[in-house]
């Protein structure tokens, strides 16, 4: 018995690391949103976007490859229009 829940331990272990490796978890507002990224890292995985300008989410090069700009559309912070001229200065500028 004991060792079917040290297995259900570990199992559910590492279902938890492997979430915290595959999602970025993002509040905006009063809501958490979670967003898939696109590699498995750590880097982003809890981003507080409270009171945070838009411009400032999206120079977060992982955030935005991982879509976070339909986030934020979606979320009511910015406009499709203002969602397509941030990401075509930053496609100008190389990124």
């Amino acid at each position: 018995m004991a060792a079917v829940k040290k297995g259900i331990f570990w199992v559910i272990l590492a279902a938890v690391v492997y979430a915290l490796l595959s999602y970025h978890f993002i509040l905006i507002g009063n809501t958490v949103k979670v967003l898939k990224k696109s590699e498995l890292t750590l880097h982003y995985t809890f981003y507080n976007a409270k009171g945070k300008p838009n411009d400032a989410i999206l120079s977060i090069d992982e955030l935005r490859r991982d879509g976070i700009a339909d986030l934020l559309v979606d979320m009511g912070r910015m406009s499709e229009e203002e969602k397509e001229a941030f990401l075509a200065g930053y496609e100008k500028e190389g990124y």
